[in-house]
Formats: structure tokens, C-alpha cells, sequence
């Protein structure tokens, strides 16, 4: 089987829309958490992602939509923006959201937005927070979202530490029997100084994960960001890739 995987697609239609082109023939969708907040089309990018056989987690922003979060954790431009998605989630996407889980395991894939220790909320930033993150999942590989940057952390357990793995993009990365997290980047807000949507594939047959980035129409979602008076900081990032 070939899933497209996904994450922190943050209502960014036109990034998402790129992605489904450019993955080519898959199976289903596997999408870690995010589809709202920041952008403009919370409601049409969780109507794009229900076309496909789809498994999906809830992220942080997507609870904060639903009040489920309290505000005072996110900063001013997040606030505001999940303040505008509140308003904006039609009842049919707003009830969809609601009975996402944080965590689950799928065809011997652990999925958690965050972590697997704390699966909404905490970031996987640095290989000692993803050394420690190994003794909360039974199975051989994680896939986790959250942090817009795409990585693979590799436990080294005769050594007891965490080695880093950079993205080698359309480079398929075989599924051995080394124990990974692996981190796709995010579809609409990517903070690792590349704009490119962000995304990976894996196949299940083929034992294989592959990295990927496809451009993007972003000043489409920043005329959409603007209409809507979502911050000027979140629409200018979008170009910039932080």
C-alpha cells in the first residue's frame, strides 16, 4: 500500500492542492493533526482531506478551534487566528474535528502529532527530547508532526542516543530494522526556511519512506489570509518558510 502522508496543513488550501498533485497515485491519506489554524480555508481543507480513505489525528490547533485548549499558550497572531477559525467552522467540519484521537497506531505505525508521550502538545525539537520519546511506542517507527520541519530521528540503542537524519528529498529511505520517529514537515506552513509544501510518502509494500517538497502558489493563500484580516505576521511567513 502507498499513503500520502501529511501534516500542519493549517487551512492552506492551495498547498494542500499541490500535494495531491504532485504525490502521484496513493492508497489513503495518514494526516497528523493541524488541518486548521493560521490559514484561511479551515473548512475546505478538512472537505479536500474526507475525499480520500483517511486516517487522521487532532493537533493542538485543531483542539484550540474547538475551545478545547486554553489560549493563553499561544501567542497573540495564533490567537487570533484561532479565534477567527472558531467562527468560521461550519457545524458538519466542526463535529468531524471533534472526534479526531491524539494517538493511534496504524499498520504497525505509531501516529501522534507532537509525541508519543504527549501526543498533542509537545515538540520533538532536538535528538535528546526524541531519545527519550522511544520508550512511549511499542512499534518499530513513529510518524509525528508539530514542529513544520522535516526530519528523522534514528535511536542508536548499543550507543543509547539519537542520531538526526536530514531529508534527502525523492531519495526513498528503506524501513529497516532500525527504530525511527520520523517528522514529514508541514503542507501549509513550513518553518525551515523553505516554503515548499512539505510532505512524505510511504510505501508498505516496498518497506520505503521518501521525503518530499512541491512549490506552491503562496501569494493565492496570502490574498486569502488578507481578506479574511488574519495577522500580517502569519500571511508574510508564508513566503519565507519560518
Amino acid at each position: 500500500m502507498r499513503y500520502l502522508v501529511v501534516s500542519d496543513i493549517h487551512a492552506n488550501q492551495a498547498a494542500l492542492e499541490a500535494v495531491l498533485a504532485d504525490a502521484g497515485a496513493f492508497d489513503g491519506v495518514w494526516c497528523l493533526g493541524d488541518i486548521v489554524g493560521y490559514g484561511p480555508e479551515p473548512n475546505e481543507c478538512v472537505s479536500r482531506l474526507r475525499d480520500y480513505d483517511l486516517v487522521c489525528l487532532a493537533g493542538n490547533h485543531d483542539w484550540a478551534a474547538l475551545g478545547r485548549l486554553d489560549l493563553s499558550s499561544f501567542n497573540g497572531d495564533a490567537r487570533a487566528a484561532v479565534t477567527w477559525t472558531d467562527r468560521t467552522l461550519r457545524p458538519e467540519v466542526r463535529d468531524f474535528l471533534e472526534g479526531l484521537p491524539s494517538y493511534l497506531e496504524q499498520g504497525g505505525f505509531t501516529l501522534a502529532h507532537g509525541s508519543p508521550r504527549q501526543p498533542v502538545w509537545e515538540y520533538i525539537l532536538d535528538p535528546l527530547i526524541a531519545a527519550i520519546n522511544f520508550a512511549y511506542f511499542s512499534t518499530q517507527y513513529c510518524l509525528v508532526g508539530h514542529t513544520h520541519t522535516p526530519v528523522v530521528h534514528a535511536l542508536d540503542a548499543e550507543a543509547s542516543v539519537c542520531r538526526v537524519r536530514a531529508p534527502r528529498y525523492g531519495e526513498p529511505l528503506a524501513l529497516d530494522d532500525s527504530r525511527l520517529i520520523i517528522n514529514p514537515g508541514s503542507v501549509g506552513q513550513p518553518r525551515d526556511s523553505d516554503p515548499r509544501a512539505a510532505y512524505g510518502v510511504l510505501d508498505t509494500d516496498a518497506h520505503t519512506w521518501e521525503h518530499r517538497r512541491v512549490a506552491y502558489p503562496v501569494d493565492e493563500t496570502q490574498n486569502r489570509m488578507r481578506q479574511h484580516g488574519l495577522p500580517h505576521r502569519l500571511v508574510a511567513r508564508l513566503q519565507y518558510g519560518w
